[in-house]
Parts: C-alpha cells; sequence; structure tokens
C-alpha cells in the first residue's frame, strides 16, 4: 500500500479502506479506518471554514461544508502546512452548479484568499516619499514612462463584476445587505504594509494601474491601460493613492540602453 493509495481513499468516503491494514486489538480496521476518515475531512472543512468566515455566513455553514467537502476531494491538501487550503476554492464555487445563482460568492472567497496570502506574504519596507531622483524621473517625459514601480509583496488587485467589497466590508461592520447593489462592479487593493492587512476599494482606473503594475509593465504602458479603463483617470492621483497607503517599495530608473 502506497502514501497516494491511503490518502486518495482517506479523503473519498466512495472508495473502500485501502488494503493490509491491520488493528492491535483485533478490532474492525475497516470501522476504524472510517472514524479517522471523518476526523480528517472535518479537520480539513473546519481550516477551509476558518480561513473564509464570510463566504460561509453568505450561504450558511450547512451548503458551505457540504461544498467544501466535495472541494477538498478533488483538490485534496498538497502540504503538511494547510496554508493555501483554499487557493483553488473561487474557482471551483465559479463551477459549482449549486452556486450558480450566486456569482458573486467566488470572488467572495476570492477576497478572503487575498487576504490570506497578503497576511503571510514577504516583508518590505514601503516607501511613502519618493526621493529626489525619483520624483525628477517621474517630472522627465523621457523617463517616467518606462519606470518600473515594484509594489509591495503583498499586494493584489480584486475585481468584480459584482459588488463583493461591498459584501465583505458589510459584514465586518454587520452593516444590513439589503442596500448593496450586487450588480455594481468594485474593485479592491489587498495589502498588508505593516502589520494589518488592508482592503482598500479602488476605482477603476487606480484598479487597472495596480494590476498593470502588478504584471510588470513599464509606467506609461500601466498608465495607458488605466486610461483605457476610466478616461477620468489621474496618474498622479493613483500613484498618491498607492503611496498613501504604503502600496510602493521601489521605483526602478529605465535602464540604460546596451552601447
Amino acid at each position: 500500500m502506497t502514501q497516494a493509495t491511503f490518502a486518495a481513499a482517506l479523503l473519498d468516503p466512495d472508495r473502500p479502506p485501502p488494503p493490509g491494514l491491520r488493528s492491535w486489538n483485533g478490532s474492525d480496521p475497516a470501522q476504524r479506518f472510517a472514524v479517522h476518515r471523518n476526523n480528517v475531512m472535518l479537520s480539513l472543512v473546519d481550516a477551509l471554514a476558518d480561513e473564509h468566515p464570510v463566504t460561509q455566513t453568505l450561504v450558511g455553514a450547512d451548503f458551505f461544508r457540504a461544498m467544501a467537502a466535495l472541494y477538498l476531494r478533488r483538490h485534496p491538501p498538497r502540504s503538511p502546512v494547510l496554508l493555501g487550503l483554499g487557493d483553488r476554492l473561487p474557482d471551483f464555487i465559479r463551477c459549482f452548479e449549486p452556486a450558480a445563482g450566486l456569482p458573486w460568492l467566488a470572488d467572495v472567497a476570492r477576497l478572503e484568499w487575498l487576504r490570506i496570502r497578503a497576511a503571510h506574504a514577504a516583508d518590505a519596507v514601503p516607501l511613502r516619499v519618493p526621493d529626489a531622483a525619483t520624483l525628477a524621473a517621474l517630472q522627465d517625459p523621457a523617463q517616467a514612462p518606462r519606470l518600473r514601480v515594484r509594489l509591495h509583496p503583498s499586494a493584489a488587485v480584486l475585481g468584480s463584476a459584482q459588488a463583493v467589497v461591498s459584501l465583505w466590508v458589510a459584514h465586518q461592520r454587520d452593516d444590513p445587505l439589503w442596500s448593496i447593489n450586487l450588480d455594481h462592479p468594485e474593485a479592491a487593493l489587498v495589502l498588508r504594509p505593516d502589520a494589518e492587512v488592508l482592503v482598500l476599494p479602488l476605482p477603476p482606473g487606480a484598479a487597472a494601474l495596480a494590476q498593470a503594475l502588478l504584471d510588470g509593465l513599464p509606467l506609461g504602458d500601466a498608465a495607458a491601460t488605466a486610461l483605457a479603463a476610466d478616461a477620468a483617470f489621474d496618474l498622479v492621483h493613483g500613484l498618491a493613492l498607492l503611496l498613501q497607503h504604503g502600496a510602493i517599495v521601489q521605483f526602478h530608473p529605465p535602464a540604460e540602453p546596451s552601447p
């Protein structure tokens, strides 16, 4: 019996117990394995629920736990460390037929996963005020478009066609949900510049700018992407917003052309 065979049987209630099991006291090994299987699944579902409290609240514990069990059978843990257990949950929910009438649910789960990711991301010192050389480069039409802007390792952008940021915020404040227009697109920057994970609502242009910078685009191309998302986008305001919240850690000057 291999470890993979044992693990597969442990997470799939339709599989028979792996062959070769023995019990020290002569009791039925299949019955003892069933108890172990149940305890393992309960622990994994509990861990997933702890990571996604708002997602569970929105659909109820029974629905969430049944969905989580199916998810875990399809996507079992890949590491003894359970951090990241739900990294594929948003995509699973998006294709989960019983949740088809809840188009916002996958993005709520994604927001909660991005918060977990941010909490455990590498540390970095936020750049609150650019130095003189960077300010000069930003004001130079020849250099500014070629600048590279490195965002904090914890930074991630969530964009959704539904009001998932408002849904999440409402649960933090116990605000009523009836006043939220669920069909309103929203975006947010998830970030941990210091000790606390922040969820910062962003207008479309700023969200597009942040995502383009995360994708490694130079500042000029990132600004063009932001303008395409919002014709009223202002680059100075967008950069100031990122600096204010500690999202930027470094401006890279443009590389010198090779001789």
